[in-house]
């Protein structure tokens, strides 16, 4: 046996079909519970609970009790990174399952991935940052500049409360339909938490679209100097 990860035992969790569908409802950053997830699957609940058990075996979602409701979301930002990484492969190369509509340019204009902005809006956001040097890019690696921090707090971003959690600070999270990198990482969630709190924008139907409306799409567009 080779050493290092076992490749074949996550593209085997993730590759089945009704696996993959219940991945992709919680790349909304939310938990639904085994009937809601079945329904996405369109399986079976018996078959649903044997699914996200293997998943939760497997480490790609987490499991919280709430009385004698049981919820599931993703483990972590990694597996919503993989699993977004995946969908730019299959998006680039893969066969389409259906022919895009409405609801699906509203997802490639502006959308939640697991807690930050993807999608059109979050690309241009990116974009901006490194343009402006607020961010630099060295290699995959990304680095807030001293006068990015001045940007974002200005914007409001509590960099104390950042400095408590374990994740990175800022990454690039290749975005599927865009195909281009948007920002993720504690700074991107704090991003996306202050476009939602000032009513720039809102989840399109409790998806994971998100719809800006009029003033904060001046808003937005007045951030990245448009």
């Amino acid at each position: 046996m080779k050493e290092g990860p076992d490749l074949s035992r996550i593209a085997a969790l993730v590759g089945d079909p009704a696996r993959a569908n219940m991945l992709s409802a919680l790349l909304g950053g939310g938990a639904l519970t085994a009937s809601e997830l079945a329904l996405e699957a369109g399986v079976g609940l018996p078959t649903a609970s044997s699914h996200l058990a293997k998943l939760s075996q497997g480490g790609l979602v987490r499991v919280a009790s709430e009385g004698r409701h049981r919820y599931f979301g993703l483990a972590g930002p990694e597996v919503a990174a993989m699993l977004e990484a995946i969908a730019g492969v299959a998006a680039a190369h893969g066969p389409r399952r259906t022919q895009p509509g409405p609801r699906d340019r509203a997802m490639r204009e502006a959308r939640v991935c697991y807690d930050h902005l993807a999608g059109e809006k979050g690309v241009a956001l990116f974009d901006h940052l490194v343009r402006r040097d607020l961010v630099r890019l060295d290699g995959d690696a990304v680095a807030l500049t001293p006068q990015g921090r001045d940007w974002f707090e200005e914007l409001g971003v509590d960099f104390a409360a950042l400095g408590r959690s374990r994740r990175p600070l800022c990454r690039a999270c290749l975005d599927w339909s865009v195909r281009r990198s948007h920002l993720a990482g504690s700074l991107g969630a704090a991003a996306l938490d202050i476009i939602i709190r000032r009513g720039w924008a809102r989840r399109d139907g409790g998806g994971r679209a998100l719809a800006f409306t009029p003033p904060g799409q001046r808003a937005f567009s007045r951030l990245l100097g448009e």
